[in-house]
């Protein structure tokens, strides 16, 4: 594979350290970081160990944060990301005329140039979710995943916030993703543990049930 047009020759390297030998090299060459995982974790330490010899980390986890839940308020974008039938070059220029309007610094557009060029663009938000899975994990946070049909008020993530922290999970960090299959209700996973309250697990439940009757 070769590196997008204009786009630092840095994050192009580690991408591809990444996908040989399992490992992402930072620019020194001095120390790498174990990927392992699958696809979406390979990118996520990638943009991790980038962002760290850049010593931009905190802004970049700041504008990923901010990134994942432009995505989840945005159907339009939503749309852009999912649709197989949207051309390289007419994505990237889509992709990055809505991030610019935003404001978002260069490493993270250069960091979705990648995605895009390399035809991952309908991962980006599962890439976004792993790295911030990654970055909570070095700074010692306990992750808890949290799939809606539809985006969280700041009031819902509030009481479940109190919730998982009644249940044991004091330094808790929510990373928040929408699949509106879901229907309703929420998905949530601490770990290996996962509680499905979805509408749609309660009706896959109720046809397997129905069957079972008949």
């Amino acid at each position: 594979m070769r590196p997008a047009l204009g786009l630092p020759r840095q994050i192009f390297a580690a991408l591809r350290a990444a996908f040989k030998h399992g490992t992402v090299a930072l620019a020194s060459g001095g120390t790498t970081i174990s990927t392992g995982g699958g696809l979406a974790d390979r990118y996520a330490a990638a943009l991790y160990a980038y962002a760290s010899e850049q010593y931009a980390l905190d802004m970049v986890v700041d504008q990923m944060d901010a990134l994942g839940r432009l995505i989840d308020e945005s159907e339009p974008l939503r749309r852009l990301l999912d649709s197989p039938l949207v051309d390289i070059h007419t994505a990237q220029k889509a992709l990055r005329a809505v991030l610019e309007e935003q404001s978002f610094g260069k490493i993270v557009l250069d960091f979705t140039g990648v995605v895009v060029a390399n035809r991952r663009l309908r991962a980006l938000r599962s890439i976004i979710t792993a790295f911030a899975a990654l970055v909570a994990e070095k700074r010692g946070v306990v992750v808890a995943e949290v799939e809606t049909a539809h985006p969280l008020s700041e009031l819902q993530e509030q009481q479940l916030t109190a919730r998982l922290i009644e249940a044991g999970y004091g330094n808790v960090k929510i990373i928040k993703r929408v699949d509106p299959a879901l229907l309703g209700g929420l998905v949530v996973k601490i770990g290996a543990r996962l509680f499905d309250s979805s509408l749609k697990s309660r009706l896959q439940r109720l046809q397997y049930a129905m069957k079972g009757a008949a």
